[in-house]
Formats: structure tokens, C-alpha cells, sequence
């Protein structure tokens, strides 16, 4: 498996990539960002004026009406500047939920289309977990980088500003001031930083508790919960785990108060100095009472700005290192090809021929490869069997056939053509598929079986139910093929048992109609009965087509061309059903174990 790339991203690059989303997905996100900035100092600005103008008037003995108007004034305009602060700030949020909301689509996308081999990569998949908590809520990097760069912009403004106003009073009483502030700050930060480094370990106690929670309240568990009694190890490892969350939060709090202690400490000294410097001008006539109120607020107030510069550019930092990992998943290197390529050839008389030329495959991080220079060559219109014992590489030898996995050497050849020449997705094209695992998603029977949205060909979709065997189920429900599939999202939806999900699913393999058809255990969750049906059908089903049928079931394999028995990582056998029974091999022990559970009048 490939090595990740780790491209750098520095803070400005992902402020630019930030605003080339919110420019594609919705512009006006940028215009409010610097609105709310504006605002904030304006907002800022005539509060620290208000009182001073207004001590100011009454220090000159003016008249009741020019201080009446004076108020009137100060209070409309904050009236208005804060409606207006307001208002920008409750629709900020739409525009910064849609931004967030297309980068998750971005996100999405690369999840679903990827190289398959790296949803196998516990690398990627930690890589892709991480990009994924950066946008999933509001106060996360996606989003909340929005509010750190409108506060950044606001601070750097007040900052601006407030050194304009102050610049008659000592250089050294501000260097005094930033210096302080500086150091306050620094320890504060140290204190959020330790937080933020440990922010995995924090994360994995709340996934923890997350999981043995779901896990106590799920359904699916409520059965054995209550057979074997689970509640008290449930409980017992959820204590543990709330154990080690406290010794956590325990470490933080005694840093957290360490921080606290010093930053009080540093801010008595700092309002300390400036009243001292302050009232000494006063005393000695320099400053009016309204200018000793203007510039002490002024002083506190460029300690806030101070602060937050500090404070947003840090934050600004570790929110770009999350956005870093939203890019880094994005542009991950692919190793398959979905660009270009050559076309796929067209099928002869009787399809397409897959071969695996000295193919050999290991896992990530495996000891030893599942198939290991295997050769095989799958006939154009043949139906040929894989069949062993668990583990023995059946899946993996699917897998590798339909371009799911690149063998670690050797090649996969279509018709003579590597399959790496290929776009991978029109590779895919060519194959209809029915896999162990069910991927049937909250909609209705005829979407799942048609994959579109609508349904698509109605009539195509009932032919497909009924050479499933489903039709009898399907009529039977409220809203036939239109009737919603589970319960997560539409609470009416009909839940369908295991056997008939595996019908539902050979359905949408039938309605896709590739030119190969993979079946892998597609009967494992149907009874004898059904299993018979399917069987009856399957020379229908495989008409026309180069099929590969996948079973543990022996029996189950008769009506193949050929069968190939996986042992080992390789082909320890072949043939037809009985010509292996006869070879006595491995092939024959096994279906001689098999058998004896269905023979008339044995005793067990």
C-alpha cells in the first residue's frame, strides 16, 4: 500500500483556499465577515467615547439641551451601530453553514469515490476521520474560522485605532501595557495549548462514552443485554473510562488555574501602573477628569485588543492544522486511475475473459500475502465457482478480479489488457455485483434496486424483483415498489429480514445488467428452499454473461461450467462438481462434511 504524501499548508494558503470556497459557495460569507469586523470596532468606539464626552459636557458647565443632545446622539448611534452588529451577526450564520456544507460535500465525494484500497488504509481512514471533525458542527475549524478571522480583523483594527488615540501618553507606559499583556496572555495561551495538543486523547474518552452509550440504548444489542447480563461489564467498562476522563480534566483544571493565577497577577500590576501614571498627570493639571476616563478605558481596552490578536492569531493557527487535514484528505494521491486511460474494449460473442497472470496479494500491515501468485483465467461466458473455507481468499480473489484491489504483484488483464490502463470507474462499469455485506439506504425498494433518484424503469424493476423472487413480498406492501426501506430516516418504512434484503440486492444486481456478474455467498441468509429457487434462475440471470459465483455451500455450485477450490491462498483444485467429488481431494472431504447434515434418517 502506497505511502500518504503530507503536503504542507501554511496558515495564508488556507485562508485562501477558505475564501475560494466561501467565493464559489456563497459570497456574501466574505462581505459579512468584514462587516461584523467593522461593526465590532464601531460598536467598541462609541462606548469608550460616550462617558468621557458626556463627563466632558459637564466638566464645561453646558447647557441642559447641548447635554441632552449629546446622549441622544451617543445613544443613537449605538442604538444603531448594535442593531446593526446584530442583525449581520444572526445572518452570518446561513452563509457560513453553506460554506462548511460544501466543503463536507467535497468530502463526501472523495469518501465515495476513492481508490478502494484505501478505505483499507488505517492511515487514510485516520486522515478522513480527521478532515471529517474539522466541518462537523459550528465550532469547528470549517465554520469557525469564519468568527476567528472577523474577530483577527476587528482586533488589529482596534489595536490600530486605539495606538492612533493613545500616542500623546508615554511610549514607555504602553510598552509597559503590551508587554504585560503579552505575558498574560502567553501563559493563558500556553494553558489552551496543552488542551488543544491533547485534544485526541480528550476525544477518544468521549468516543468511548459515546460508543458503550449507543451500544446500552441500541436495539440490536437489547437481546443480549439482557440474555447474558451484560449491564454490568457495560457498566463497569464505562466507569473506567469516566475514570481516566476526570484524571484528565483534573490535569487541566491545575494548569488552567496556574494560568488564572498569573494572569491576575500581570493584570493588577498592569491597571496598576496606568492608574498610578494617570493620576499623576492628573494631579499635575495635564489631564481633565472626561481625558483621565478616556485614556484609562483606552488603556484597558488596547489590552483587550492586544489580547486578541494574540488569542484569534493562535487559534487562527491550530484551526488552519485542522484545515490542513481537510486538504490533505482532498487531494490525496490515488492510485487507481479515474482520468483518462484507454477505452474499454468492446465484449466478444460470448462477453469478456478476466485473468489474474502470477497475481499475489497482501493486506496492509499482513505477514503474509491471502493470494499468492495465483493464476486463473475466467472464460468470456463462463460460470465458474470459488469455493474454500473461511479465510482461505475467496473474497479477496473477487475483489482483485473486479478492480476493487491492485495486486501487490502481477496483473489483472481484461481480454488481454491490463485493467490498470484503465479509468477505473468505467472498469466498474462492467460488473454487476451482489456482495456480503448489504448496502441498502433509506429509500424506497425501487430506488435501491434502480440506484437512481425516482426509481427509474418501473416495469424493468418489477421483471428484476420478480427474477429475484421478490414480487410476492413487494405486492404485499402499503406502497408496493414505492414502499421506504428502514426506519433511520422515514419512521413508516419496512423493515425486511436478511434473506429478503439478499433478494432486494441480487435485484439491483440484475437491473444494472453488466456484461460479469459477481454473486459472492448471495444465499447466505436464505433458507433451502430459497436458496433452491435462486439456483433454478441462475442460468437466466447469468445469461449471455461471464459470471463468478462465491459460496461456502458446496452444493450450491452444480449448475456452475467450472469450480475452483481456494486453499491457501491459491487454486488447489478444479473442475466441474464431479469431477472434484471423484478426485477425493480436499474439494470432496469438505462436501463430504457438508452433506451429512442433509441426508434423509441420519442421526446427530
Amino acid at each position: 500500500m502506497k505511502q500518504l504524501s503530507k503536503p504542507k499548508y501554511h496558515t495564508v494558503q488556507n485562508i485562501v483556499w477558505m475564501i475560494g470556497n466561501a467565493w464559489r459557495s456563497c459570497k456574501s460569507v466574505l462581505v459579512l465577515c468584514v462587516l461584523a469586523a467593522a461593526l465590532t470596532v464601531g460598536v467598541n468606539m462609541v462606548q469608550l467615547f460616550i462617558a468621557p464626552q458626556i463627563l466632558s459636557k459637564v466638566e464645561q458647565h453646558a447647557p441642559l439641551p447641548e447635554l441632552v443632545s449629546t446622549i441622544g446622539v451617543f445613544s443613537l448611534a449605538l442604538f444603531l451601530v448594535l442593531g446593526l452588529q446584530a442583525y449581520v451577526n444572526q445572518n452570518t450564520l446561513y452563509g457560513r453553514v453553506q460554506v462548511r456544507s460544501y466543503i463536507l460535500g467535497k468530502l463526501s465525494l472523495k469518501s465515495a469515490s476513492t481508490s478502494f484500497c484505501n478505505t483499507l488504509d488505517t492511515a487514510v481512514l485516520d486522515l478522513r476521520d480527521k478532515a471529517y471533525r474539522s466541518v462537523s458542527s459550528n465550532d469547528q475549524a470549517g465554520e469557525h474560522i469564519w468568527t476567528t478571522m472577523t474577530n483577527l480583523l476587528a482586533n488589529l483594527a482596534g489595536f490600530v485605532l486605539y495606538l492612533i488615540l493613545m500616542q500623546n501618553l508615554d511610549p514607555l507606559l504602553l510598552a509597559v501595557v503590551a508587554v504585560t499583556t503579552c505575558l498574560s496572555c502567553l501563559f493563558t495561551l500556553r494553558t489552551n495549548e496543552w488542551r488543544y495538543r491533547h485534544r485526541d486523547e480528550e476525544a477518544k474518552f468521549f468516543h468511548q462514552l459515546q460508543y458503550l452509550k449507543n451500544k446500552a440504548e441500541s436495539v440490536e444489542l437489547a437481546k443480549d443485554i439482557r440474555i447474558f447480563g451484560l449491564q454490568p461489564w457495560l457498566q463497569g467498562i464505562y466507569d473506567s473510562v469516566l475514570k481516566l476522563e476526570e484524571a484528565f480534566i483534573e490535569r487541566y483544571s491545575k494548569i488552567q488555574l496556574l494560568g488564572n493565577a498569573i494572569d491576575v497577577v500581570l493584570s493588577v500590576a498592569r491597571n496598576g501602573i496606568a492608574y498610578l501614571y494617570l493620576i499623576n498627570m492628573a494631579l499635575e493639571g495635564s489631564l481633565s477628569a472626561s481625558q483621565f476616563l478616556l485614556y484609562f478605558t483606552a488603556i484597558s481596552g488596547f489590552t483587550t485588543w492586544i489580547t486578541g490578536i494574540l488569542n484569534e492569531g493562535m487559534t487562527l493557527h491550530r484551526e488552519s492544522l485542522d484545515l490542513s487535514s481537510v486538504r490533505e484528505y482532498l487531494n490525496l494521491e490515488e492510485p487507481f486511475r479515474f482520468e483518462g486511460g484507454k477505452p474499454i474494449p468492446a465484449p466478444g460473442k460470448d462477453g469478456y475473459e478476466l485473468r489474474l497472470q502470477n497475481v499475489s496479494f497482501r493486506y496492509p500491515k499482513a505477514e503474509c500475502d491471502t493470494i499468492h501468485n495465483l493464476n486463473l483465467t475466467v472464460h468470456p461466458g463462463e460460470k465458474l465457482a470459488i469455493v474454500g473455507l473461511n479465510g482461505a481468499g475467496k473474497t479477496t480473489l473477487v475483489k482483485l478480479l473486479c478492480g476493487l484491489l491492485d495486486p501487490t504483484e502481477g496483473a489483472v488483464l481484461l481480454d488481454g489488457q491490463d485493467i490498470r490502463q484503465f479509468n477505473r470507474d468505467d472498469y466498474y462499469a462492467l460488473f454487476s455485483a451482489v456482495f456480503q455485506e448489504f448496502s441498502v439506504l433509506a429509500s424506497t425498494v425501487a430506488e435501491n434496486v434502480s440506484q437512481t433518484v425516482g426509481g427509474g424503469d418501473r416495469e424493468r424493476v418489477r421483471t428484476c424483483l420478480e427474477k429475484a423472487g421478490l414480487t410476492e413480498k413487494i405486492d404485499s406492501l402499503p406502497k408496493s415498489i414505492d414502499t421506504q426501506v428502514g426506519r433511520e430516516v422515514y419512521e413508516d418504512g419496512v423493515l425486511l429480514s436478511g434473506g429478503q434484503t439478499q433478494r432486494l440486492m441480487l435485484a439491483r444486481a440484475l437491473y444494472k445488467n453488466g456484461p460479469i456478474l459477481l454473486l459472492d455467498e448471495p444465499t447466505a441468509a436464505l433458507d433451502p428452499i430459497a436458496e433452491n429457487d435462486i439456483y433454478l434462475k441462475y442460468s437466466q440471470m447469468s445469461a449471455g454473461k461471464t459470471s463468478l459465483f462465491i459460496s461456502h455451500r458446496l452444493a450450491s455450485t452444480r449448475f456452475c461450467d467450472r469450480i475452483i477450490f481456494v486453499a491457501g491462498g491459491n487454486i488447489a483444485e478444479e473442475g466441474t462438481h464431479e469431477e472434484l467429488v471423484q478426485k477425493g481431494g480436499g474439494y470432496a472431504k469438505l462436501f463430504e462434511v457438508q452433506s451429512r447434515y442433509y441426508r434423509e434418517g441420519r442421526d446427530f
